[in-house]
């Protein structure tokens, strides 16, 4: 079983590494465009504040949730958009407090969750410590955009491994949110993590395989680089072919990752 409350401490710590990197900023620096097209630091802060209120709803009112799930139906990129638009309207300082605010009320909240309680979502249902991971890994990967449009590279961690965790868990949704059939068979992942140490997922004697650096693998599944600019590689077609559609996120994949050479 999963530990929730260390997952909880790891994902306070992903939110502390990003919140270092945006606490100092003047609020003009706020308006700094990122990878993501049309969305500025405050638009990244505001998604990742909504976010969480959205799971703040899950853990502690589940009832109230389809409502949530049937607007997202409705328009998936307008009620997505809703929440980050409230970041540059806002006062960053007001933004920097909800953010804190919203991570604060989220951990007592999933950290109350009884055991073996499945959660909804906007993917599959899932338990308090898959809802941790999925948080950090969405905090990981719009903490890279905004390091990213501040041109600072932040140092990978060992929390890295919730990150490739989820990207590998979430292998059968890719492709059943791409109209794909899974694959039946279980693929063998072999990463590097940050000190080079082995982390490793699926069966030894699988016939198909992932193998990379843990930070290309994480950047990968949290499209947020083309495959062809990452040392990720697969041996197997179904392998192969799921390195290009790989998400560890729920919803619409989006627009694919563009190779950083433009081609």
């Amino acid at each position: 079983m999963p530990d929730v409350n260390a997952l909880l401490a790891d994902l306070t710590a992903e939110n502390d590494s990003l919140d270092a990197l945006v606490a100092p900023l003047p609020a003009a620096r706020w308006a700094d465009p990122t990878p993501a097209a049309g969305w500025t630091i405050a638009h990244q802060i505001a998604h990742l504040a909504w976010t969480d209120d959205q799971a703040i709803v899950a853990a502690t009112d589940p009832d109230a949730f389809p409502a949530l799930l049937e607007a997202a139906i409705a328009d998936p990129g307008g009620f997505i958009e809703e929440g980050a638009a409230r970041g540059p309207a806002e006062d960053p300082a007001a933004l920097l407090a909800r953010w804190r605010d919203g991570r604060r009320r989220m951990h007592a909240a999933l950290a109350a969750v009884p055991s073996g309680t499945k959660l909804p979502w906007f993917g599959p249902p899932m338990g308090a410590a898959t809802m941790a991971t999925a948080r950090l890994m969405e905090t990981w990967a719009h903490g890279e955009d905004v390091a990213e449009a501040l041109g600072v590279r932040r140092e990978p961690t060992h929390r890295l491994r919730h990150v490739a965790h989820i990207g590998v868990r979430t292998r059968d949704f890719a492709f059943g949110t791409r109209g794909l059939t899974p694959p039946a068979e279980e693929f063998r992942v072999e990463l590097t993590g940050p000190s080079g140490e082995a982390w490793t997922w699926g069966p030894e004697g699988a016939r198909q395989s992932v193998r990379g650096p843990a930070l290309d693998f994480c950047l990968l599944v949290a499209r947020r680089r083309h495959r062809d600019d990452l040392a990720v590689t697969a041996d197997g077609p179904d392998a192969d072919r799921w390195l290009g559609i790989a998400q560890a996120f729920a919803g619409a994949p989006g627009a694919d990752p563009k190779p950083r050479d433009g081609a």
